[in-house]
């Protein structure tokens, strides 16, 4: 089963139970916890005046395709309380791709490895 990398990110809220919450609701919906950081608190990236987050990153194994996958993280991020709002601006819950195994992909919806991996 492919291997994914993801980012997990909070600064509203409970923001390390919503990390929390987060790992329980994958687990939930079939998805392979493999690995897990730390919990780091970081400045806001894009949007400045707003409050820190609380970021990890996790390794999951899956048996789902990548549009399949980010809809179950969309998912996710609505079940936890995320509404669409200002782009970098504050949330609940930030759940990105940034790997999926070696796969390279760009598309509409969907660009992995994550475009803004490096900043």
């Amino acid at each position: 089963m492919p291997i994914v990398s993801i980012s997990i990110g909070s600064n509203l809220g409970d923001r390390e139970e919503n990390c929390r919450k987060t790992i329980k609701l994958l687990k939930e919906k079939g998805i392979v916890v493999k690995k897990q950081s730390s919990m780091h608190e970081t400045k806001p990236w894009g949007v400045k005046d707003q409050p820190k987050f609380i970021n990890m990153a996790i390794e999951v194994e899956t048996d789902k395709k990548p549009a399949e996958f980010l809809r179950v993280l969309k998912e996710i991020e609505r079940e936890i309380g995320r509404k669409e709002s200002v782009k970098w601006g504050p949330r609940i819950i930030d759940l990105d791709i940034l790997f999926y195994d070696d796969l390279i992909l760009k598309s509409q919806d969907l660009e992995i490895p994550h475009p803004l991996l490096h900043e």
